[in-house]
């Protein structure tokens, strides 16, 4: 699918000279130098400027010496270093992918670090810092390899970004997972997740330095023929360049880059994504910045501004007893989810919405045996989930319980057992149900509710309200879920309609809307209390732990109010997912009836949410999957699609809490495991 960046009428000269290039170099290097003095005049100490000079002319008290020496300018130079390390990378990976969205966030570089450290923590074995960014080197370098291996190089700008955002759902996922089942071994490993620039000492500086050096001059050395590359292979290769071995060398030095940023200071979000970015503005009216061994130390630049900025951001808004516990990174991604969201709507998309499958006629005996079987086979797993867990029952245990006649353990055992299983059952259906609904009115086949920001939406209302009324009952936390994914839904339908809901924009919008929910949600958590946090943290991992029936009562009336309206509105469902010209044909209000069907997936999603915490990919797994069985009309697809919603989270809810019991694992783990596969075998299918 062709993207093509938005050209305005008249462009303003391009500026050959160099004088104008090093002009707004030099401009660069100031910024930054400014911010880095401000940046030492912040913190909880009460070390101004004045004390700070004194500190570094060696005429300082000894303790405001300290503060100085050993916290804030090595924290100072940790923004530099990591900042310019991100916008290096970045850089390189845009240049080589010939994709403007490329970046160690979109290639799920961070999430492989991350899963890399996690894995080598639970082990316990404490590992210098070097030998920590070679094992977060080793992880983001096979995560950038699945991405672009899926996705293609220069293959289209949503396939890579669904590609990257997929994989790092499920990588999560585990890792979260390794969080909750060693919590001791991993201690301090979700805060480190979120990004922070702040140092003890100047040693990680010290170590990591050096790798960024070599890693930059590396890139340096190749720039040409990453120039070459830019006129395409066929082009490169007549040049006399080695296509192959230079994307392979190009992306294991941005990779090395990446690795050392995260290993330096964890994930700070979107720096890679935004500083080659605004260096491509400059570019227009400077042409010294098109070639690579201009404009990556520029980029660099950029990046150590944009980390810089958001740090003294943060301390100048925010009190400095908080601003200490805020990372960095929550910054950084909210500023690049805004910026993605602004980018996808300056897009345009030459590929526009299709229809979510070929069209497939299936007899009726094929849909009543698939709806049998599939109603049979998800009795035989509420059956199998109400009576194994951390003590197994009979189901004589179980009919006694329903007269009253059972004994206090079994009851007890039953009376928090059946409401979780109902949670799943009715949560699965529900977000089936959602993403059923997304599909057919975008008639976007990788349209999912998490994927497309409503889920993130409805979880960031939740856990604000959850972290500051932790007494809420149940209703307050589904009408919080439904009025953040209600917030999320109006910005990411309402910025994609234009042009009718077109593919790269839903998505590209969507993605941005989720990330900044996600960021907000790390901000919360990090504030709160530690009990707050840890109930929230286990609730966004999408379990059912805890749940009584009242807090299944919200979703027990959603679920079937949704399903009998869907089937009422079948007709219109089929219509509005073929085109947008047939049903005004017909004489149907299109804008009306979207407006009402994706109000009542997002109502459906948020329901699902407030009940069993975020649980990812159901609602793209289970709609595809019963149109391939039933074809596409929805009075088949809906019953279906709900089925197998209902089996999937709740055999991921009886997986999560048996396989490795007394532990458990949310479903929504469970289910990015399952999910993720599945969609990356979507995006390859696509693109064959």
């Amino acid at each position: 699918m062709a993207v093509t960046a938005t050209t305005p009428a008249t462009r303003p000269p391009v500026a050959t000279s160099r004088t104008g290039a090093a002009t707004v170099t030099a401009a660069l290097l100031l910024l930054v130098a400014a911010l880095a003095v401000v940046d030492l005049t912040q913190g909880t100490a009460s070390v101004g400027a004045g004390e700070v000079w004194k500190a570094l002319t060696g005429h300082a008290d000894p303790a405001d010496a300290s503060v100085v020496i050993a916290s804030r300018l090595p924290r100072m130079i940790a923004g530099i270093l990591v900042g310019a390390m991100l916008g290096t990378a970045g850089a390189a990976l845009q240049a080589v992918s010939r994709n403007v969205l490329a970046s160690p966030d979109t290639l799920a570089v961070n999430a492989g670090s991350y899963l890399a450290l996690g894995l080598a923590a639970v082990t316990g074995v404490s590992l210098p810092l070097l030998a920590s960014s070679g094992v977060a080197l080793l992880g983001g370098l096979a995560a950038a390899a699945v991405v672009l291996g899926l996705s293609g190089l220069g293959a289209g700008t949503v396939r890579l970004v669904l590609a990257g955002t997929a994989l790092m759902l499920g990588l999560n996922a585990v890792t979260e997972g390794l969080l909750l089942l060693f919590p001791e071994e991993t201690h301090g490993l979700y805060q480190w997740n979120q990004g922070s620039i702040a140092q003890n000492g100047f040693d990680g500086v010290a170590q990591l330095a050096p790798v960024g050096l070599a890693a930059v001059l590396g890139l340096l050395a190749v720039a040409r023929r990453v120039d070459a590359l830019a006129l395409g292979d066929d082009a490169a290769r007549g040049l006399g360049v080695p296509v192959r071995a230079t994307r392979i060398t190009v992306v294991v030095l941005a990779a090395v880059l990446a690795a050392a940023a995260v290993t330096l200071a964890g994930p700070i979000g979107f720096v890679g994504l935004c500083a080659p970015a605004l260096v491509r503005a400059l570019a227009r009216r400077f042409r010294a910045f098109t070639r690579s061994r201009a404009s990556l130390p520029v980029t660099g630049l950029t990046g150590a501004a944009l980390v810089l900025g958001s740090d003294v951001l943060l301390r100048s808004l925010v009190p400095a007893d908080l601003a200490v516990a805020v990372p960095t990174g929550v910054v950084t991604s909210l500023v690049g989810a805004v910026f993605l969201v602004v980018m996808a709507v300056r897009l345009k998309d030459t590929a526009a919405a299709t229809a979510p499958d070929r069209l497939r006629i299936r007899s009726r005996a094929v849909f009543a045996g698939v709806t049998v079987v599939l109603a049979l086979v998800l009795v035989g797993v509420v059956i199998a989930a109400v009576l194994l867990g951390d003590a197994k029952l009979l189901l004589g245990d179980v009919v006694n319980w329903a007269e009253g006649r059972a004994g206090r353990t079994v009851s007890f055992v039953l009376d928090t057992r059946v409401p979780r299983v109902l949670a799943a059952v009715l949560a699965g259906a529900a977000l089936a149900l959602s993403g059923t609904l997304i599909q057919a009115v975008t008639r976007n086949p990788l349209a999912e509710p998490a994927v497309l920001g409503v889920s993130g939406g409805a979880a960031l209302g939740a856990v604000l309200l959850v972290t500051t009324v932790p007494t809420a009952d149940s209703w307050g936390l589904a009408g919080a879920a439904f009025a953040g994914a209600a917030l999320s839904s109006l910005i990411v339908f309402g910025l994609a309609a234009r042009g009718g809901f077109q593919q790269n924009r839903l998505v590209l919008v969507g993605i941005g809307v989720a990330t900044a929910a996600s960021a907000l949600i790390s901000l919360f958590i990090v504030l709160t209390d530690p009990f707050n946090a840890v109930k929230a943290l286990t609730w966004l991992s999408g379990s059912t732990y805890g749940r009584t029936m009242p807090d299944i009562v919200p979703l027990a009336a959603v679920v079937p109010l949704g399903a009998v309206v869907a089937v009422l509105r079948r007709a219109e469902l089929d219509l509005v997912s073929l085109d947008g010209d047939t049903p005004r044909l017909l004489g149907i209000d299109l804008a009306r009836e979207r407006l009402g069907l994706l109000a009542l997936g997002v109502l459906l999603s948020a329901t699902a949410v407030a009940a069993a915490g975020t649980i990812g990919f159901v609602g793209l797994v289970a709609p595809h999957a019963a149109r391939a069985l039933v074809g596409r009309q929805h009075v088949r697809v809906i019953p279906v699609a709900m089925l197998l919603g209902a089996g999937l989270v709740c055999s991921a809810d009886l997986l999560g809490r048996t396989v490795i019991a007394p532990a458990q694992l949310g479903a929504g783990m469970v289910t990015a495991m399952i999910g993720t596969p599945y969609f990356l075998y979507l995006l390859v299918r696509s693109r064959r």
